[in-house]
């Protein structure tokens, strides 16, 4: 019961985030491209995203930023990456690829 509230209440904010990262689309002439409007600065947990694109405020998308993808799919909308900042990061991390899984069971003694 009590990991079913932490769940709900995880689920609850991830949602919230997300409304408050993501900005609707933008038309085009023949359809519509996916635009980040606005971006926000708030700091996305790495466990949560799995993919990024950026969005160089050329042509349809005025704006430059960073579209990150979670696990759920959802896109967030992040500032234009720049050095030393928390976007730059989680893009390198993202870029690394998964981390090898260390192995279970007993430790083997080195002699």
């Amino acid at each position: 019961m009590m990991f079913s509230n932490a769940l709900t209440l995880w689920t609850g904010a991830l949602l919230i985030l997300s409304v408050s990262l993501w900005s609707c689309t933008t038309a085009l002439n023949d359809g519509a491209a996916d635009c980040c409007l606005t971006t926000s600065d708030r700091r996305i947990p790495q466990r949560v995203v799995t993919s990024f694109t950026i969005q160089t405020g050329d042509e349809a998308c005025r704006i430059p930023a960073t579209i990150f993808v979670t696990k759920k799919g959802l896109k967030l909308c992040a500032p234009f990456p720049s050095k030393n900042n928390w976007v730059s990061k989680l893009i390198d991390y993202i870029l690394a690829g998964p981390l090898p899984k260390k192995p279970r069971g007993k430790k083997h003694r080195q002699q």
